[in-house]
């Protein structure tokens, strides 16, 4: 009787979740929080400069697409979907794996994502490292 080694399902979208929220006014307080340094998220460090999301952030996203089939969407903690939710469990900024048979994994935490400082190609490279893991 032979067995089969269990091969991992391909991780297909990979949702990031910033520790701010997408209102107006939750945008507005994260910015001036952020500001004067009582607030910080490093997902939205990595991602956004002052005013916009990074185009070195755009050109890492287009590459996870094109070269390994992995969507990156970004949400914010009041606009993320449940099944991501239940999986951060209250723990910001995050980075949440969802499989082609529709499991959800904790793919990054806080502290992982804090670690690649503030440059986009930092967190491709952890993220790319990751999925070769898998």
């Amino acid at each position: 009787m032979s067995v089969t080694p269990h091969t991992p399902a391909k991780i297909i979208i990979l949702f990031g979740v910033y520790d701010a929220d997408a209102s107006i006014w939750g945008e507005m307080t994260y910015w001036i929080g952020a500001r004067l340094g009582v607030r910080h998220c490093s997902l939205c460090d990595i991602t956004h400069s002052l005013f916009r999301e990074k185009e070195n952030w755009k050109e890492c996203q287009a590459e996870l697409a094109a070269k390994y089939g992995v969507e990156f969407r970004a949400f914010h903690r009041d606009d993320q979907p449940d099944s991501v939710r239940n999986v951060i469990n209250g723990a910001y900024p995050a980075v949440v794996a969802q499989d082609e048979v529709g499991k959800y994994s904790l793919f990054m935490s806080s502290s992982e994502i804090s670690s690649c400082g503030v440059l986009p190609m930092s967190l491709l490279g952890a993220i790319k490292s990751r999925l070769s893991e898998t």
